[in-house]
């Protein structure tokens, strides 16, 4: 796996607040219609709404579970005390905006990750 970088012309200037990621398959003009989301608005059958709308339920925790995933690779190769440009748990846990407890879990799930120990979500 790739080491984490940093985007250049990027400043480390502490947390900062994480607005969430864009979804790239809503179309531009769907996301500027606040009413909208993934065209469910549209579904007038509510079995087919709780359908439809229990599947990208499904598809979202599967996505939120896989990049949990990456959070905890990225934690335990920024902690890793091989590195030497490794960040201490405080550090880490600023940057994702964590406890110290709660980075420390990760940092562990993320080495078990690493080394095979855990099966990813798919």
């Amino acid at each position: 796996m790739c080491e984490p970088k940093q985007a250049p012309g990027a400043q480390d200037s502490g947390p900062r607040r994480l607005k969430p990621a864009q979804l790239l398959f809503e179309p531009p003009e769907a996301v500027a219609d606040p009413e909208h989301f993934f065209d469910l608005e549209s579904i007038e059958d509510p079995r087919e709404l709780l359908a439809r709308s229990t599947e990208l339920a499904l598809a979202f925790r599967a996505a939120a579970d896989r990049a949990t995933e990456y959070q905890a690779v990225a934690a335990a190769q920024l902690a890793d005390p091989r590195r030497f440009d490794r960040l201490p748990t405080a550090v880490i846990a600023a940057r994702a905006e964590w406890s110290e407890d709660y980075t420390k879990k990760m940092v562990e799930f993320g080495r078990d990750l690493l080394r095979g120990s855990s099966t990813p979500v798919d």
